[in-house]
């Protein structure tokens, strides 16, 4: 039987990470976006692109495409209707940054923006409220999504975290002149 390798080194950290019941079933993963909110001096080795004094815009290590951001409070709530009025309203600022983020670093052809709330909704962190943010361009899934069950990743996570804080410094000067 002949098998390709498609090679993922920062899944290795993940993995490693778990704890020794993860899979057995419940919310067995870490908050790891509170985590990433009470470390700010982590933020380059934690892929944190921008932080604010409400919220924060990460790197997904595990991207349903290139470039995928996910934008979270650092004040962890189950529910967007969790938050006060200007919580919610920091939170989608963020999302807008970091649409913004990927539109100026990446110029896809379009972007996907997704929450799920609570585990049957297939939130990963049931108490954490994040949004999503998945650029796409046609053709980013092929057959290999399809038949392989297996997404193809064409830059690293370092690299792309570098574009982005790049591109960061022109984003917010734009947001700043709204």
């Amino acid at each position: 039987m002949r098998h390709d390798t498609l090679w993922a080194p920062w899944r290795l950290a993940f993995l490693q990470g778990l704890p020794a019941d993860a899979g057995a079933g419940g919310d067995d993963y870490p908050d790891f976006l509170a985590a990433y909110w009470e470390h700010p001096e982590l933020d380059a080795e934690q892929l944190v692109v921008y932080r604010d004094e409400m919220g924060m815009i990460v790197l997904n290590r595990y991207p349903y495409a290139n470039g995928h951001l996910l934008v979270a409070l650092g004040e962890g709530r189950p529910t967007i209707t969790d938050y006060e009025p200007a919580k919610r309203a920091a939170f989608w600022h963020l999302v807008e940054v970091g649409a913004a983020l990927i539109r100026h670093a990446l110029s896809p052809q379009g972007i996907n923006y997704g929450i799920n709330e609570g585990h049957a909704a297939g939130a990963g962190l049931p108490g954490h409220l994040h949004a999503h943010l998945v650029p796409r361009w046609g053709g980013d899934t092929n057959f290999l999504t399809v038949i392989g069950s297996t997404r193809v990743i064409p830059d690293s996570l370092q690299r792309m975290a570098e574009v982005y804080t790049t591109s960061l410094p022109a984003v917010l000067e734009s947001e700043n002149r709204k």
